[in-house]
């Protein structure tokens, strides 16, 4: 199959590129490279860096590559960040995607694979854990919104179009690298909690901090529900090869358990070997006790389930990434 991968130069879209590429498909990339990197992209994959919000240049690379499916991953997804500039979150996240919905639809592609987030179910209250796709999706900040608008266009879309068919899946917290170690996850400023870690056993920080340990859990800190990023992968190319006229799939993405943060932080001084500095702060506004999927839906009707559910495994893929790319993809010779 033809596939266009949105912010195929990014952390999760670069793995979909490269589970693609070894699938046989031919992939083609669009990045802004805003928060992505060219060295991401591996194996000969024809880089286009260019904005989504140009429909009428994306309805070209479509139609000239002959796309059959678009997997879209291009989006900002720092929390923070779209409660301060909330405009950039719903532009980028929102617009953008409605402008590639129109390029698709006037070249006649009519398969979409839509990368959302359980932020889109914003504070599930405990009778809502573990998280099914029926719980009331209810974001609590721009970035959580500015998917679920998207779902919601996608979701009426299906409705309209008879031909159109469309995959909504919500992660939880992706996590680990490709196996082999050909690419990673790095960002900047790095926000998520197992490279922050491996970043302080480097040496790089000189602790990891948590937020919170007073919380209703067995240990006091949060617990949360990390799939391996190549598990998840797995279930994007799953469902892209089911999708068919009519057929819409909305699936929630995790292993179906939680680990805390004191969990987290024990396996990666056991991957790593190395002794790393924690220092205990307040709560953050905003952050439950516990948050994990239940991913039975994709499980009953698709066959997928996770295989990588080993925390260690999980945090041993990352370190080796960043052990040899400290510094990500500007400077990728080992650390001794």
């Amino acid at each position: 199959m033809n596939v266009l991968v949105t912010g195929g130069a990014g952390y999760i879209g670069s793995h979909a590129v490269k589970s693609l590429r070894l699938a046989g498909h031919k992939v083609v990339v669009v990045d802004n490279l805003s928060r992505g990197f060219r060295a991401a992209v591996t194996g000969g994959v024809p880089l286009v860096v260019h904005e989504l919000g140009d429909w009428e240049h994306i309805r070209r690379i479509l139609k000239g590559n002959r796309i059959e499916c678009v997997m879209h991953f291009a989006a900002l997804a720092y929390v923070g960040e779209s409660v301060n500039d909330p405009l950039r979150y719903y532009r980028n996240n929102t617009a953008h995607a409605l402008e590639l919905l129109h390029a698709m639809r006037l070249v006649g592609v009519q398969r979409f694979v839509f990368s959302s987030t359980c932020a889109t179910y914003g504070e599930p209250g405990p009778e809502h854990i573990p998280i099914t796709e029926d719980c009331p999706q209810q974001p609590i900040n721009p970035y959580g919104w500015s998917k679920f608008f998207v779902e919601r266009v996608l979701i009426d879309y299906c409705r309209a179009n008879p031909d159109f068919s469309c995959a909504i899946l919500r992660y939880f917290n992706v996590a680990g690298c490709d196996r082999e170690g050909d690419i990673g996850e790095a960002h900047n400023p790095e926000t998520h909690l197992i490279p922050l870690i491996l970043q302080a056993a480097l040496g790089q920080r000189p602790h990891v901090e948590i937020y919170g340990t007073d919380y209703p859990t067995p240990d006091g800190t949060c617990i949360r529900d990390y799939i391996h990023v190549e598990d998840l992968i797995d279930a994007h190319l799953l469902c892209m090869n089911n999708l068919a006229p009519g057929r819409r799939f909305i699936y929630n993405l995790g292993i179906g358990r939680g680990l805390s943060v004191r969990e987290i932080i024990a396996s990666a001084q056991r991957v790593t070997g190395r002794k790393i500095k924690v220092v205990e702060g307040p709560r953050r506004p905003g952050d439950p006790p516990s948050l994990f999927a239940d991913p039975s839906r994709i499980q009953r009707e698709l066959g997928w389930t996770a295989k990588v559910t080993d925390i260690d495994a999980i945090i041993e893929s990352a370190w080796k990434w960043i052990s040899r790319n400290p510094r990500g993809y500007t400077n990728q010779h080992p650390v001794e």
